[in-house]
């Protein structure tokens, strides 16, 4: 059977990030993608114009809906905006028997925030501790930690003090910094370094859902968690080198690169 991944994420109305990037690249990369919707945003190229979260009923029945009777083989978690989603979504990934890739997602590529400052501690103390991976970018880190990472050196620091919540393994993304785009996975003992050039594209809007989304295909494939995050990440480096402009802002990163001729 075609593995099956679960995203339990935000909308994005341009399709650039949220579920609707998700289930792209889980076609991409040949698994069956299905979602959980836990909010729904007004969102384009150029920002994020409204947010509107779903009740906690409804996101708990949608994942009940799809685990009891379709099964997963991984979950991945996106935009979770308030405590009490986060505790319910870490909750219901307790629960169940695949491993969980967690995006703690803070703010947009445009700088608007998708997660109440009130949610922090429970982000920590619930929804980290059931993540087979996390995958923060320097910002979450920061937001999560108190850790700024200003150069490479910073990457073990800042990685030591995600995995004090209890992930097994944690990404620490460091697109943010100049040079290379240089990332850092680690369970606290084995290191691996993934490096790939930086490509001169501003149209990156989607890269923290992607990665996530690849790494969860990777581990719904039987690979390791090296193994999943390696492949994730040639897939995202070769998306951002073509994204592509879509409106007057920020564009999205190609999903379906692979595909082009």
């Amino acid at each position: 059977m075609i593995p099956r991944v679960l995203t339990v994420a935000g909308s994005d109305s341009g399709g650039g990030a949220g579920v609707q990037a998700d289930l792209k690249t889980m076609l991409a990369l040949g698994v069956h993608g299905m979602s959980v919707i836990t909010a729904v945003t007004a969102q384009n190229s150029v920002g994020v114009q409204g947010a509107w979260e779903l009740p906690v009923e409804a996101v708990r029945a949608q994942y009940r809906s799809v685990v009891d009777d379709i099964g997963v083989q991984a979950v991945k978690t996106g935009m979770l905006a308030s405590a009490e989603l986060v505790g319910a979504v870490a909750e219901l990934i307790s629960g169940t028997d695949a491993p969980a890739v967690v995006d703690p997602v803070g703010v947009s590529k445009h700088g608007d925030s998708l997660l109440a400052a009130s949610a922090l501690d429970t982000v920590r103390r619930e929804l980290l501790p059931v993540a087979t991976v996390a995958t923060p970018n320097l910002d979450e880190v920061a937001q999560l930690t108190g850790v700024r990472v200003e150069s490479e050196d910073d990457l073990r620091r800042a990685a030591d003090a995600v995995l004090e919540y209890g992930p097994r393994w944690v990404l620490i993304k460091g697109g943010h910094l100049s040079g290379d785009a240089v990332d850092l996975l680690t369970d606290g003992s084995a290191e691996h370094w993934l490096r790939a050039p930086r490509h001169d594209n501003r149209h990156t809007h989607g890269t923290g859902c992607t990665l996530a989304s690849a790494v969860a295909s990777g581990l719904a494939k039987g690979l390791t968690v090296p193994e999943a995050v390696g492949a994730a990440k040639e897939y995202v480096t070769g998306a951002i080198a073509a994204g592509f402009a879509l409106g007057a802002g920020i564009g999205p990163v190609d999903h379906g690169w692979r595909f082009r001729d």
